[in-house]
């Protein structure tokens, strides 16, 4: 699938590269609407599942309604925002959610409970992120001992959901890894700092998919 950021001035669960990213977005004129434009023609290439990832401020500001209506005319499939708490989503937007057909993502992290983890497998209707470790994206280069008995930890408990690995993952190691934990690996930030770095985007994107897979 492929998750498409939506530029903030604040993004607290994001590391440096991926805060520069949304400071040269918004310095550029990027804006909700703007992404939404860009979007129309989405489904005339792309077949794989889109999310749109973002702060709940951002999306409160263009209207949650008008948001959901959105991702629908444009073809977006779900969304994470990690700054929602699951009790304002299941009391205030949980049917808007299901009413527009939009998966909403929630995040859990080594420290999360299981009671809470248990709780975000029955609101789940997509996948399950789990942040590999208490630290902000882009920071982790290997898997340590403790990210592996979490991930055994979320394993043993059999959740009903798919779940994927996010942060930290930024090579063929730590893609690898997560694999074998989860049902698969986010990449963010490697991702982002190879196209800051790129000549030729065609080929570059190419390379820098097969270097995480073989």
């Amino acid at each position: 699938m492929i998750e498409i950021g939506i530029p903030f001035s604040d993004p607290v669960a994001d590391g440096h590269t991926i805060q520069r990213s949304n400071q040269i977005a918004l310095k550029n004129g990027m804006t909700l609407k703007l992404l939404f434009e860009q979007l129309k023609t989405l489904r005339e290439q792309v077949t794989i599942p889109v999310i749109l990832m973002g702060y709940i401020n951002s999306i409160l500001q263009y209207g949650m309604t008008e948001f959901c209506e959105k991702c629908v005319e444009v073809g977006v499939d779900g969304v994470i925002f990690p700054d929602l708490p699951i009790d304002v989503y299941q009391r205030e937007y949980q049917s808007l959610f299901e009413k527009h057909n939009l998966h909403n993502t929630f995040l859990i992290t080594p420290q999360t409970s299981d009671e809470r983890i248990l709780k975000i497998d029955q609101l789940t209707t997509g996948f399950i992120y789990m942040v590999s470790s208490a630290s902000v994206t882009g920071t982790k280069v290997s898997v340590s001992a403790d990210q592996e008995a979490y991930f055994d930890r979320i394993k043993q408990m059999k959740l009903q959901n798919p779940r994927l690995i996010g942060f930290g993952i930024s090579n063929h190691s730590t893609f690898e890894k997560a694999c074998m934990n989860a049902n698969g690996a986010i990449v963010g930030s490697a991702f982002i700092k190879m196209l800051s770095e790129t000549n030729n985007l065609e080929s570059d994107i190419k390379n820098f998919i097969q270097a995480l897979i073989t």
